[in-house]
């Protein structure tokens, strides 16, 4: 077996040589591993030490957000190639003792309504997450790795830099390179590497909150050796992280790999795809546990009625899902800060158009007594 360890109570800038927080196809790797064999991963929270157990909400606007997020790695796998597709079969995850989810201005899905910050602190037994600032929740843990990721090839590099600039010169979001606190620090990576909120076809932040143990996750290879990285650890999440943020802590990966030689290219596999292999217990939902839902349909507050839109339907199913929480008594922060670690977005149905359906489902076991 072998191991990457980093010193938690260091940040990403002081263990480079482990550790980074942009992508890069020049990073050099931190350890090299044959196909088959187990690896631990320690990793740090994704906002790398910037928000501690004594953050206050007043603290949130001096975050430095362009620590986010911090990996560890890069891995080299031997025999791997530009076309083949990595097989990583998640075999263990160890949650950390203390957690956080944040609203942070600007960032999340109802950025434009939750503009004050806010900060819920969790202290995490490896089941179960409470916290003072929600009391009589209790949220078990699904423990998964918010990134897990490969290099991009310096053609898709240099690809998905021009897309995204066009994109944000049509009015959209996107966040281009930016070698302040980029890591590596050194040029010309630093200029060049790209950031890690989006997830791309490398994998990256796809925040799946079913890539739980006993899952495997498959991500076609774009450059020798894969060069896969991990990070943000998550202890719990609803579907849509909602807020911006999930049960964020610091953890530990066990992970094993396998070469599928030629597969990527051979299947014309050109995202990341996943399946489970180790039965686990059903969901709450599925397994008929009890649950609250709200739906939300493509009709704007004015009454304009839009056709087939699914963001604004899931829109309206969180807003929905709040003021039933809101009902219940706890204040429009905490609500949408349960929404983010606990509710699950579903497509109810996409076809009786115009009117597509989200439903936000909020398991009812979370709340003690």
């Amino acid at each position: 077996m072998k191991s990457i360890d980093i010193d938690l109570s260091k940040h990403t800038r002081d263990e480079p040589d482990k550790c980074h927080n942009r992508w890069h196809p020049a990073i050099p790797p931190a350890l090299e591993v044959d196909p088959g064999e187990e690896v631990v991963i320690m990793t740090r929270n994704a906002l790398d030490g910037e928000i501690t157990p004594a953050t206050t909400a007043a603290d949130l606007g001096n975050v430095n957000l362009n620590v986010v997020h911090a990996l560890t790695g890069p891995l080299y796998i031997k025999g791997v190639e530009p076309g083949d597709l990595l097989q990583i079969d998640i075999d263990y995850i160890e949650p950390g003792t203390w957690g956080f989810t944040t609203i942070a201005p600007g960032f999340g899905f109802l950025r434009d309504i939750f503009e004050d910050p806010y900060i819920t602190h969790w202290d995490i037994d490896g089941e179960y997450a409470v916290s003072s600032s929600l009391p009589g929740v209790r949220i078990p843990g699904a423990p998964f790795m918010g990134i897990m990721g490969v290099a991009p090839s310096e053609q898709l590099r240099k690809a998905v830099i021009k897309r995204e600039a066009a994109l944000a010169d049509r009015g959209g979001i996107a966040l281009p390179p930016d070698p302040h606190s980029a890591v590596p620090g050194s040029e010309p990576l630093a200029s060049e590497g790209l950031r890690t909120v989006p997830p791309r076809e490398f994998g990256g932040n796809m925040d799946i909150k079913q890539l739980t143990v006993g899952t495997r996750l498959l991500l076609p290879v774009f450059v020798e050796g894969g060069l896969f990285s991990a990070g943000d650890a998550h202890f719990a999440q609803g579907d849509s992280e909602c807020c911006g943020s999930a049960i964020e802590m610091d953890g530990t990966l066990s992970v094993r790999f396998e070469v599928l030689k030629g597969q990527a290219d051979r299947r014309n596999i050109r995202f990341p795809v996943f399946e489970r292999v180790k039965a686990v217990s059903a969901d709450s939902i599925s397994s008929g546990g009890r649950f609250l839902a709200a739906t939300g349909m493509c009709i704007a507050e004015d009454g304009v009625n839009e056709s087939e839109n699914v963001t604004l339907a899931a829109r309206n199913a969180l807003l929905n899902m709040i003021g039933l929480l809101m009902e219940k008594g706890w204040s429009r922060q905490q609500a949408y800060c349960i929404c983010s670690v606990a509710v699950d977005l579903k497509i109810s149905e996409l076809v009786d158009v115009p009117n597509v359906i989200v439903s936000a489902f909020l398991p009812l076991d979370i709340f003690q007594g």
